[in-house]
């Protein structure tokens, strides 16, 4: 049955209550007279009488899910990118309107209150992203299922710039005082790590391993409740804030040195300060692989505990839990399941093992070899010696089944193996989580079908029943209702309310694309996102951009196979064309960039100087009359997309075919009614299944054209040669164009795209990339109602990249849960 949206009528005995509970915790939690407040403490004392409902509701999912002996998923991830809540909880608990209406009551609006919320800096980008659109399904669809993760006190960085560099500050999110987080402090678990292993034996002559010596820390979990839409189901993501076991030692104190008394303290509680904390040199990558481990062993500890209280028994364990493994950062999962079970639960190796692959089921995010884990062999002995023991025997009782299925073939056991031999010894923690699970996904269909082919072509003859797809999804609930309330609202006046929780209803539109009077308040609509944008934009950059100009953006993480750089590319040929030809443009178009490079990434780092230049030097140049702006929106977060995504026309998906595994953001911006300009890379060919080829701009090599031009050798001089708008491009960017006080500054760029091969091939699409930019102009300039018609057709055609139909077959296909 579908749930429906909150009644439209709100009784005064409704806005009264969340009155008083609101006045309770400004008084209660804050100990300020309501006169004392500021709109902080409202906001703060909203979200507390919001918190109390989810409460209240979270206590009895759980008393539900037990009484019916569900299974249950837990989802384990180093990211958990969930933004701002109050918005969200309230929509999903069907409570906005009364909110707004109590805080009203009190002086405050409630836009501007939801601006005191702090983005939790949980995550860095689509990974965690993802993670916390399946929360939302799994709660929507009254699903048992757990995020795990780790309570990050800065997470990533806060960007801003400075000259046009990027530079990074910390986020301090958790400064603010989360409404949101309950500690549970009474199920802290012990985490070991360092010491050393003796080669006992037990009563009976078996061998008894004995982890001894080893340090500890303590990992404390907080539960940040998440609410289903309709508010019937809460669960929650727990997330674990690592301490030392001790406070100092006393004897170290005692003699005057305090700095050094404190100084494991410090560096115990260093795991879970910042996420991703950079792995260039051995103590960083200590500190990181400290940092997974850390998650992992939180995450089995506390499952364990949870399951043994219920039912007094591990024999069931792979009955009643399933754990899913988001990337390889938690693929320390198998060996510390298998360490658990046979070390502490006293099962034999077999049973373990049988119980551990019958539990754990890998995602694969990327196609990037460098993305996949490896560990220094000598690290993990040292770090986690226990773990690398039966990492070694995992890999030994694999290898035999290698040999049987290819006797005397050496080189698939030197691929298969999760030792990876050389000058230093590595873990490869892709065949750990590959070889412990009984299910490996992809998250686009050509994803998928690549991880069988190209990256892991062995395992896949190994074990082909074990491959499969899940293509990604989004949630409808943030992603449209409550970012872009506009368009939903004309969404449920028309068709009704049933796509929130049905998303395959948006086909209902299609009947509508072509309506004047429906295309008009479509449209209406757009430019109002736009201006919301644009007030942004100039709050945080001071630069004015035009709703009347086309918005063309393009939101991700700066990574050269992303191709920010092929964007600007295309910008500088229409920066000559009209400076150098007098040729204007088709339309006036603002191009709109946002994304964080990684602080060690040079040449990402470089892109958005070279971004911000441009910016600087066209947005100044009388010559262009804002027919071209460019923007780089800093600091890109969850709060920031909730405004872009639906204010953008044309949406940037122009990585390299074959490099992104799925990305979500393709259909964020196609949900908000952004036409996609588009290589056939990840989910975006299946979005052009779905809307239409007439309803993308699909250009440059297919898969199989990239890997044909990588074998026969890519030659860009030849274009930069032979092509004389790419010459002039190139010319353009290698010159002081962009850096007339830092000559030279963008050589690098140059030398990369020609003396560097150009390995993600821009050049190699670039003439299709500006043809395909030029059309879309054209059809936006000349065509709007065709151009509203193909936008609102991509709206109502977005029905299968919903979140919940990627949690059902999750649900149904790998885990086993059901609804409840």
């Amino acid at each position: 049955m579908v749930k429906k949206c909150a009644a439209k009528k709100i009784s005064k005995k409704s806005i009264n209550t969340f009155n008083k509970s609101i006045l309770h915790h400004v008084k209660y939690t804050l100990g300020k007279q309501p006169e004392q407040s500021t709109p902080h403490d409202i906001f703060f004392a909203a979200a507390s009488a919001c918190h109390d409902q989810m409460i209240d509701r979270l206590l009895e999912t759980e008393e539900y899910y037990s009484s019916k002996g569900a299974k249950r998923l837990y989802y384990l991830s180093m990211e958990f990118l969930i933004g701002r809540s109050l918005h969200n909880n309230l929509s999903n608990l069907g409570l906005y309107e009364v909110c707004k209406e109590a805080v009203a009551s009190l002086g405050q609006n409630m836009d501007d209150l939801l601006e005191h919320e702090h983005d939790p800096a949980l995550g860095n980008g689509g990974l965690g992203r993802l993670a916390a659109c399946f929360l939302d399904s799994l709660a929507s669809l009254d699903m048992p299922g757990y995020g795990y993760g780790i309570l990050y006190e800065y997470g990533l960085f806060q960007q801003t710039f400075t000259n046009g560099y990027q530079r990074e500050k910390p986020d301090h999110w958790m400064a603010h005082n989360s409404p949101w987080l309950v500690p549970r402090l009474d199920q802290s678990c012990i985490v070991p790590i360092y010491g050393h292993v003796e080669h006992g034996l037990d009563f009976d002559g078996g061998y008894n391993p004995m982890w001894l010596d080893w340090q500890v820390l303590i990992g404390v979990p907080y539960d940040f409740p998440i609410v289903g839409y309709g508010g019937k189901t809460v669960n929650y993501l727990r997330l674990f804030a690592a301490y030392s076991s001790n406070d100092f030692d006393m004897d170290i104190f005692n003699e005057g040195d305090y700095i050094r008394a404190v100084q494991q303290k410090i560096q115990s509680e260093t795991v879970s300060k910042v996420l991703y904390p950079t792995d260039e040199k051995l103590e960083g990558k200590e500190l990181r692989l400290i940092q997974e481990y850390f998650l992992v062993a939180c995450s089995i500890r506390d499952i364990v505990r949870q399951h043994k209280k219920r039912y007094d028994t591990m024999d069931n364990f792979a009955d009643k839990v399933a754990l899913q493994l988001n990337d390889t950062h938690p693929a320390l999962t198998v060996a510390e399941l298998m360490r658990v079970l046979v070390d502490e639960e006293g099962y034999d190796w077999d049973h373990a093992w049988q119980t551990t692959r019958q539990v754990c089921a890998y995602t694969n995010h990327t196609l990037l070899p460098e993305a996949l884990e490896r560990w220094p062999v000598a690290l993990v002995e040292r770090v986690l010696p226990r773990h690398m023991q039966i990492i070694y025997e995992i890999n030994h009782q694999f290898l035999q089944e290698v040999k049987e299925k290819w006797p005397g073939d050496a080189s698939k056991t030197a691929v298969l193996s999760i030792i990876e031999e050389g000058a230093e010894r590595q873990v490869r923690m892709a065949n750990l989580a590959i070889i412990g699970s009984h299910s490996v996904n992809g998250v686009a269909a050509v994803h998928s079908e690549l991880v069988k082919t190209s990256l892991v072509p062995d395992f896949y003859a190994l074990w082909p029943e074990k491959f499969n797809n899940k293509t990604n999804g989004i949630t409808q609930r943030r992603w449209l209702l409550q970012s872009n309330p506009g368009l939903a609202g004309l969404i449920n006046e028309t068709i009704g309310d049933a796509w929130i929780t049905d998303l395959d209803r948006l086909r209902e539109l299609e009947k509508f694309a072509g309506d004047p009077a429906f295309q008009q308040r479509f449209m209406e609509i757009k430019r109002a996102n736009k201006e919301r944008l644009g007030r942004l934009i100039y709050d945080t950059t001071r630069i004015t951009v035009s709703p009347d100009s086309m918005f063309d953006v393009q939101a991700k993480r700066m990574h050269e196979y992303k191709r920010q750089l092929l964007n600007v590319l295309h910008i500088i040929n229409d920066y000559q064309a009209l400076i150098e030809d007098g040729q204007e443009p088709p339309v006036a178009k603002t191009y709109v960039f946002a994304g964080k490079a990684a602080p060690g990434y040079y040449l990402a780092k470089l892109i958005i100087k070279l971004i911000n230049n441009m910016g600087m030097v066209i947005n100044n140049d009388p010559r262009v009359k804002d027919l071209i702006k460019v923007v780089l929106q800093p600091d890109y977060k969850v709060s920031v997309a909730e405004k872009l995504i639906p204010a953008a026309e044309l949406s940037e998906q122009i990585s390299t075919a074959g490099y992104e595994a799925s990305g979500t953001g393709n259909m964020k911006f196609a949900l908000n009614g952004a036409l996609t300009i588009g290589t056939l890379d990840g989910a975006n060919i299946e979005i052009a299944e779905d809307v239409g080829a007439d309803n993308i701009y699909i250009f440059g090599l297919t898969v199989d054209e990239v890997h044909a031009l990588y074998a026969a050798g890519h030659r860009p001089w030849d274009l930069y040669n032979n092509n004389s708008t790419i010459h002039r491009i190139l010319d353009g960017l290698n010159g002081d164009l962009f850096c007339p006080t830092e000559p030279g500054l963008f050589k690098p760029l140059f030398d990369r795209l020609l003396k560097g091969g150009d390995h993600f091939l821009l050049l190699a699409d670039l003439e299709s990339y500006l043809v395909a930019q030029n059309q879309a102009s054209i059809d936006y300039q000349q065509s709007p109602a065709d151009w509203a018609c193909r936008a609102i057709l991509n709206v109502a055609r977005m029905g299968k990249f919903s979140s919940d139909r990627t949690i059902k077959q999750y649900a149904e296909e790998i885990w086993g849960i059901e609804r409840h």
